[in-house]
């Protein structure tokens, strides 16, 4: 049996911000500020958290629904000049780039499927030196946001991997849920916006395979199905 052949998935993909990238406090921040400028209530920080993942639109309209309708663009801009002005601030979670290195060495094709706008997107990859190791992205506003399963269905086709071989690793139920619709299997992260509680809502039967808590561990648990499937 070959090494491919052995592992349980051949595409891997991770939402951004608070899976690989360490900026759910800077995001929600600058959400806050957004508020501030246009005079709305301003959002505690687990609201402001609970909804980073969605599109920035969708995600203005949960944490300001009182704001009318035709302002919403002027909040998304205020939202954008706070976080382009400070997104030098944050970086990779400890051990992302070996990590994904290691996975690329292995054999796995790698994508992004983030919230994020493809500017935003293509200034973090840069900032960071990903842009190349990533097979294919997608963002919320060149396709349907989260948890809509267009991103991974757009992924899964161009990459030409069938959904029983894709795993969706995410930090949000946004992400989770977006596994769901697309009937992909699902990897949790808990060090990001939503908490392990939030997660844990989401079963095995749904296809949410479990919940770590670092990359180092994210690592030995993609080991351990390696290992699992080999001995099958």
């Amino acid at each position: 049996m070959s090494q491919i052949s052995q592992r349980p998935f051949d595409l891997l993909v991770f939402d951004w911000d608070g899976t690989l990238f360490d900026s759910t406090a800077l995001i929600a921040q600058c959400i806050q500020d957004a508020c501030r400028d246009l005079g709305c209530l301003i959002p505690d920080l687990s609201a402001a958290k609970r909804v980073i993942g969605l599109g920035l639109v969708d995600a203005l309209k949960q944490v300001a629904p009182d704001l009318p309708q035709e302002r919403y663009p002027e909040l998304a801009a205020r939202y954008r000049f706070h976080y382009f002005a400070t997104q030098h601030q944050v970086t990779l979670f400890d051990g992302v780039p070996e990590f994904l290195q290691r996975c690329r060495d292995q054999g796995y094709m790698l994508a992004v499927a983030t919230g994020k706008s493809r500017r935003g997107l293509d200034e973090a990859l840069s900032s960071v030196g990903l842009k190349a190791m990533f097979d294919d992205t997608r963002t919320a506003d060149e396709t349907a946001g989260k948890p809509d399963p267009q991103m991974l269905n757009e992924l899964m086709q161009v990459l030409d991997t069938p959904a029983a071989r894709t795993l969706m690793v995410g930090d949000t139920t946004h992400d989770i849920q977006m596994a769901v619709n697309a009937h992909v299997p699902s990897l949790a992260v808990s060090y990001g916006a939503h908490t392990p509680t939030v997660l844990s809502s989401y079963t095995e039967a749904q296809g949410m395979l479990g919940i770590v808590h670092s990359i180092d561990e994210m690592a030995h648990w993609l080991e351990r199905r390696n290992s699992n499937e080999a001995a099958i």
